[in-house]
């Protein structure tokens, strides 16, 4: 028999019984229930990896909230003091910590999921599950990790004169909108991080010039005039985040309602785009 006829062979039989590649992408309704079967697997790896992320340093899990604090005092110095980017604005010290720690979450969101495909090619290519779970996980990882942060934060806007409202519920839905947007995200660069292991070294640029447009060191609405250039800038979705936490701490903060229909607009298209664009490569994922 040939080693055609014994192919055709092979896949008549694979066709009989229902066998498909196990590496073969499975329809998306399939693909959505199998993540959703391996939830467990997934917060388990996430809690794995948060707590293992800092287990060499000595000061362990305080490195979570240490490194978003020295870069806002490092930013205070330089922006706030020398700069003088606090003109005009209320409390610059909630305002600046506020932005520093929202944006931290975006930025850290991006940068693991361009490693989550990349980074475990071993696992992939022992195991089979749905490789959404990896950039999903880490998404996980920096909301656990944002947690921990908020509750510091929290405290050093009430050190800060800020009175504690209602209005601190409004964080919530502004956080999990962030999320939904992260995951999304996360997903996208996740499936060019695998096709292209060097978006890894550019990203640092990337995210650094996105935190210089986002509003996070500066207030848009106080140094630039009313036109299209500010409402782009208002509409980018880091400072929509930011500006919804703010108005929900800060009590001298006040954001325009539209700022909640863009963030979930932004929120509902990252994370659908995001999960699509990354399903429709599924079976390429941990090839050589």
């Amino acid at each position: 028999m040939s080693t055609a006829t014994g192919a055709a062979t092979l896949s008549e039989l694979a066709a009989r019984y229902g066998l498909r590649p196990s590496s073969a992408r499975p329809p998306l309704a399939t693909y959505v229930r199998k993540l959703w079967q391996r939830r467990h697997f997934i917060v388990a790896f996430a809690t794995s990896r948060t707590v293992s992320m800092y287990s060499g340093a000595r000061l362990g899990q305080l490195w979570q909230v240490l490194t978003p604090l020295l870069n806002a005092a490092v930013y205070y110095v330089v922006f706030g003091i020398l700069f003088d980017t606090q003109r005009g604005i209320e409390n610059f010290e909630a305002f600046l910590v506020t932005g520093v720690f929202v944006f931290t979450f975006t930025q850290r969101s991006v940068t693991a999921g361009a490693r989550a495909i990349s980074g475990n090619l071993s696992l992939i290519r022992a195991l089979h599950f749905p490789r959404a779970s990896l950039p999903l996980a880490s998404t996980i990882v920096e909301l656990q990790q944002l947690l921990v942060s908020m509750a510091v934060l929290c405290v050093i806007v009430l050190l800060t004169g800020e009175p504690l409202t209602p209005r601190w519920l409004l964080v919530v839905p502004a956080l999990a909108l962030q999320t939904m947007f992260n995951t999304g995200l996360a997903l996208a660069i996740a499936r060019v991080g695998a096709r292209i292991p060097d978006v890894t070294q550019l990203l640092p640029f990337v995210t650094r010039t996105w935190l210089y447009l986002s509003g996070v060191l500066y207030s848009i609405p106080d140094r630039l005039a009313p036109g299209p250039l500010r409402d782009l800038m208002l509409a980018n979705p880091a400072a929509v985040y930011i500006e919804l936490v703010r108005d929900g701490l800060m009590a001298t903060h006040d954001t325009p309602t539209n700022t909640w229909y863009l963030a979930v607009a932004w929120a509902v298209a990252a994370l659908l785009g995001g999960f699509v664009f990354f399903w429709a490569a599924e079976e390429r994922y941990g090839r050589g």
